[in-house]
């Protein structure tokens, strides 16, 4: 029988999440391989039988794509053939050109994510917020009612918590019609790393004991926070596996990647972290950026990105509106056709979510950049955030003139 670790913390994810909301507006693509990432252009065109009356769609596939989009996310039918997030579509074409694209949704993901994370709130609620579909969810003194009091056994409290990730799983799909998979574990890095090792819809109870069986075989890039320049780093001195990297001289950890890294490193692989789940931490910035498939000339298709910059100031009010913020530094995101990136900011007298006030300010930070070259990415961010009365009004967002004026 198991024994229960001093702390009961669970990661949740949600299982290919654009993609499996996609799936519940186009429940005839369950099973298919469908890749989300594609533009407007793609969005999948109605018809209507005039004999029946019934309404069937048509969807765009890769075959024959043209530009420079990377894929968002996958359902696991097109990951088995290859396509996974950040791949260039015109290379997943290659492999697999007769499967669905479609363009993202965002405000959709973002409607879902909250209620996702309301629906674990109801039964769990110390959570910590990791983004869109992810989050850590803390279970010390979680009980369901028909668990009548605390558990006080350490082994009766581990499968007191299983049967709350149970639950949690249950409302999440309940809300939504979507799965998502869970690991509980001793700390938030096991958990992280536990709650993909059982995809989809799975569910992982992961104790010390299990760190070498489960854990320590998997690539020492599986631990969150070693990324692909320490992977390569690792991958010179012969070490690949989290096995090695547990069992590896901590001298010569320190030695090639720093004190603090070094010895970090040392004590992730050995499962080791102290890290607690963080209620409540507030964001530093809230920001909309979007790369174009086709790079965008600021005279030539100056309608095209005074449309797309109006919209992105917009959404970033409704997302400061949402959130309960507002922001004195204003932001602009520029990336070139030569993939040179420029920022600009410009602080404003008092914090703003209006997204005119926004879209004024951006404006001004992009008379700031010369605008020779063509546009691939276009971004605006709001900073120096400052919470907002809820019982204040916010000013209504307005469209205004093209931004790409001299």
């Amino acid at each position: 029988m198991p024994t229960a670790p001093s702390r009961l913390i669970a990661h949740l994810d949600m299982d290919a999440f654009y993609a499996s909301v996609e799936l519940l507006r186009y429940p005839e693509l369950r099973g298919r391989p469908v890749v989300i990432g594609g533009g407007r252009r793609h969005q999948p065109v109605e018809s209507t039988d005039p004999a029946t009356g019934r309404i069937t769609r048509s969807f765009s596939t890769l075959r024959g794509y043209t530009g420079r989009g990377v894929i968002t996310t996958a359902t696991y039918e097109a990951r088995a053939l290859g396509l996974h997030s950040a791949l260039g579509i015109m290379k997943a074409a290659a492999l697999a050109p007769d499967a669905i694209l479609l363009p993202t949704d965002f405000d959709a993901y973002r409607r879902y994510s909250r209620m996702f994370k309301a629906a674990v709130a109801g039964i769990a609620p110390q959570i910590e917020d990791r983004g869109i579909d992810e989050i850590y969810i803390d279970l010390a003194g979680v009980r369901l009612a028909a668990h009548e009091e605390f558990a006080t056994d350490a082994e009766e409290a581990w499968w007191r918590a299983r049967d709350v990730a149970k639950a949690i799983k249950e409302a999440v799909r309940a809300a939504t019609g979507l799965s998502c998979s869970i690991a509980v574990a001793p700390n938030k890095l096991l958990a992280k790393i536990a709650s993909d090792l059982d995809k989809p819809d799975g569910l992982t109870m992961l104790v010390d004991a299990d760190i070498p069986r489960l854990i320590w075989p998997l690539p020492a890039r599986r631990i969150n926070g070693i990324g692909p320049k320490a992977t390569a780093r690792l991958d010179a001195l012969g070490i690949r596996t989290i096995r090695e990297l547990a069992h590896a001289d901590l001298g010569s950890l320190i030695e090639h990647f720093g004190r603090h890294y070094g010895a970090w490193m040392h004590e992730a692989a050995q499962g080791r972290d102290d890290r607690e789940v963080v209620t409540c931490s507030e964001p530093k910035s809230i920001s909309r950026e979007t790369t174009f498939e086709r790079d965008l000339h600021a005279a030539r298709d100056r309608d095209e990105l005074s449309r797309i910059f109006t919209d992105l100031c917009v959404g970033v009010g409704e997302d400061l509106k949402r959130k309960g913020y507002a922001g004195r530094t204003i932001g602009l995101k520029l990336r070139f056709d030569n993939f040179k990136t420029v920022t600009r900011d410009q602080t404003i007298a008092a914090p703003t979510q209006d997204a005119k006030e926004i879209r004024r300010a951006a404006g001004e930070c992009l008379k700031r950049v010369p605008l020779e070259r063509r546009i691939r990415l276009l971004g605006v961010r709001v900073g120096a955030l400052t919470l907002v009365d809820a019982s204040t009004p916010a000013p209504i967002a307005e469209r205004t003139q093209s931004l790409f004026e001299d």
